[in-house]
């Protein structure tokens, strides 16, 4: 009875971990054109969420001011310098969305999904 248990319990270790490692993958996708929110507890996250949802709607140049204030604040928020480079890009101002976009590859954490992010690549060459 102790073997079977035993079995038992290394089946089900095994397929929990199996399906932590496709968690894991689906985590990691590269990031679209959607703004992105800021984490819990960032002193820029109501301008950025403030910002995502003048995103969301198209209202590119309130989108931008949001974004810009959050980045004043939390100058390190990824997330909002992430958003003002896709806004920016939305406005067609490509040369300051570059210039947004590479900061962000400064500043976030090396296996973020958010440097895969199509829209950044094709900004910064990479």
């Amino acid at each position: 009875m102790k073997q079977g248990s035993l079995s038992a319990g290394l089946i089900i270790g095994v397929l929990s971990l199996l399906i932590a490692c496709e968690s894991k993958k689906e985590a990691a996708k590269p990031v679209g054109d959607a703004a992105l929110m800021s984490p819990a507890g960032s002193a820029g996250r109501v301008e950025n969420d403030e910002g995502v949802g003048h995103y969301k709607q198209g209202h590119w140049n309130m989108a931008e001011g949001h974004f810009r204030k959050a980045i004043a604040v939390d100058p390190k928020l990824v997330e909002g310098r992430y958003n003002l480079g896709l806004t920016l890009d939305k406005m067609g101002k490509h040369e300051d969305a570059t210039a947004s976009f590479k900061i962000v590859v400064e500043l976030a954490p090396p296996n973020s999904p958010i440097k895969d992010s199509v829209i950044l690549k094709e900004h910064i060459g990479k």
